[in-house]
C-alpha cells in the first residue's frame, strides 16, 4: 500500500546521507572487520569530560526539589526561567556587553535554534559560507529557501566577506570561531558584515557556540560590534563551553530593536516558541545557571583548557609535517589540508584503515571543503596523544 498524501518535496534538495551518519557507517564496518583495532574518534565534536562539580551539585539539588510537593515544578516557561536568563545576561556582562535578560530566549541548544529560526522568516535570499556546519544549509533547503553559498579558501583564511555582493534583504549565517574551519573573524572583518547588513537591510544570524575557546583579541559576540543590535541575532550554547552536549541548553538573543516590515522579530520568535517548544527542564536550567555563575564558569573553563591542549598537540604535529591548517588557537577544531592531493573521503578512509583514527571529511561541509579535513580536540588527552602519533607517522 502507498499513501496518497503529499510530502515536502524540499527534502529532496538535501543530501540523502547525513554526514555523520555516513561516518558512523564506515567506522562500524572498520570495527567489524578488525575487532581488535583501537579506533580513536576525533571526528564528531562531542565532549568527553564530565560536567563541572558546581553544575552537577546544582542539578542534584534541583532533582530533590522536584521530589517535594512544595518545590515541584511543572511546565517550564517557553523562554527560560528568569534566573537562567539573568545568568546569561551576566555572562555577557563579564565581557562588557549589555544584553538585557528580556532579549534572551533559552533553548535546548544552538543546533535547534539555528534550524528552528527559519520558521519566522519568509522567502528571503539566504547567504551561507562554504564550507559550513550542515544545519544552516539543510534547514533552509528543507524550507524551500533560495540559498547562495559564499566560497572561502586558504587565501581568505576560510572566512567569508561581503565584497562584491549586491542586492538587499538577505539573511546571512556567520559562525565565529567557525565550524568546521576554526577560523575567527577579526573585529574589522565582522564589522564589514554588520555594515553590509545595515546598508542592505539584511539580518545576520551569528553562531557563537565556540566563544569560550577564544584566546586572541577577536570578538566573542557580534554585539561587540557597533550597530549589531540593529541587524544581528546571536545563537549560543553550553554544549562545548560547559559540556552540555547531552544535557542540552543554549540560547538565542533577539534585540527588541530589530524589526522587519514594522514587526519586531522577537515577537515572532516568542510566538513560534510558545507554539512549538515546551521549554527546558527545570533541573537542566539550574545546571545551566550554575555553569554561568563564577565558580561553575571557572570549573568549566578548566575543561576548555584541557581541550585547548589537545588542539595544540594536533596543530604541533601538522606544523612538523608542514601541513596547512586553520583553527586550533581559538577553536577546538583543526582544519587541515589533505596530504598528497587526496580527496577528503579518500583521506578519511586512509586514516581509518591505516591508523584507526576517525576525522571528518571536509566535503561533508560543502564544495569548498573538498580536499580538507576536520579533526576535533574533544577526545581524552591520552587518546589524542596516541592519535597524533599515528597521524604523524601516516603523514
Amino acid at each position: 500500500m502507498e499513501l496518497k498524501i503529499k510530502t515536502n518535496d524540499n527534502f529532496s534538495r538535501v543530501s540523502e546521507s547525513y554526514l555523520f551518519s555516513e561516518i558512523a557507517k564506515r567506522v562500524k564496518a572498520r570495527a567489524e572487520s578488525d575487532p581488535s583495532a583501537k579506533i580513536i574518534r576525533l571526528g564528531i565534536g562531542d565532549v568527553t569530560l564530565p560536567l563541572a562539580p558546581a553544575v552537577t551539585e546544582a542539578m542534584e539539588k534541583a532533582v530533590r526539589e522536584m521530589g517535594k510537593k512544595e518545590t515541584f515544578r511543572g511546565y517550564a516557561p517557553e523562554y527560560g526561567y528568569d534566573f537562567l536568563r539573568e545568568a546569561i545576561s551576566g555572562h555577557y556582562g563579564r565581557f562588557g556587553i549589555d544584553v538585557p535578560a528580556a532579549e534572551i530566549y533559552a533553548s535546548d541548544g544552538a543546533k535547534c535554534d539555528c534550524g528552528n529560526i527559519v520558521d519566522i522568516f519568509g522567502d528571503n535570499g539566504i547567504l551561507i559560507p562554504d564550507p559550513v556546519y550542515p544545519v544552516y544549509l539543510d534547514s533552509n533547503l528543507m524550507a524551500g529557501r533560495r540559498t547562495t553559498l559564499l566560497p572561502t579558501s586558504e587565501e581568505t583564511g576560510f572566512l567569508p566577506t561581503p565584497d562584491g555582493l549586491t542586492g538587499e534583504g538577505y539573511i546571512v549565517y556567520l559562525c565565529s570561531p567557525g565550524n568546521p574551519t576554526g577560523a575567527a573573524f577579526t573585529r574589522d572583518g565582522l564589522k564589514s558584515w554588520v555594515d553590509f547588513a545595515a546598508r542592505t537591510g539584511s539580518l545576520i544570524i551569528y553562531d557563537s557556540a565556540y566563544e569560550a575557546f577564544v584566546t586572541e583579541d577577536v570578538p566573542r559576540s557580534v554585539y561587540e560590534i557597533e550597530g549589531a543590535r540593529e541587524c544581528a541575532v546571536e545563537i549560543c550554547s553550553l554544549s562545548k563551553s560547559a559540556g552540555f552536549t547531552g544535557t542540552r541548553c543554549g540560547w538565542c538573543v533577539i534585540p527588541h530593536s530589530i524589526k522587519a516590515g514594522g514587526v519586531p522579530l522577537y515577537k515572532l520568535w516568542e510566538r513560534r516558541q510558545a507554539t512549538k517548544f515546551n521549554g527546558i527542564p527545570y533541573v537542566v536550567q539550574r545546571g545551566a545557571e550554575a555553569a554561568l555563575l563564577p565558580e561553575g564558569r571557572r570549573q568549566s573553563m578548566e575543561n576548555v583548557a584541557y581541550y585547548r591542549k589537545n588542539a595544540a598537540l594536533i596543530a604541533g604535529a601538522l606544523r612538523r609535517r608542514g601541513v596547512f591548517f586553520t583553527g586550533a588557537v581559538n577553536s577546538p577544531y583543526v582544519w587541515m589540508k589533505c596530504p598528497h592531493g587526496l580527496t577528503s573521503w579518500e583521506f578519511f578512509d586512509l586514516l581509518l584503515d591505516r591508523a584507526a583514527v576517525v576525522g571528518t571529511p571536509g566535503a561533508g561541509f560543502g564544495k569548498c571543503g573538498e580536499g580538507y579535513f576536520r579533526l576535533t580536540a574533544f577526545g581524552s588527552a591520552e587518546a589524542t596523544e596516541e592519535a597524533v602519533g599515528r597521524l604523524e607517522k601516516l603523514l
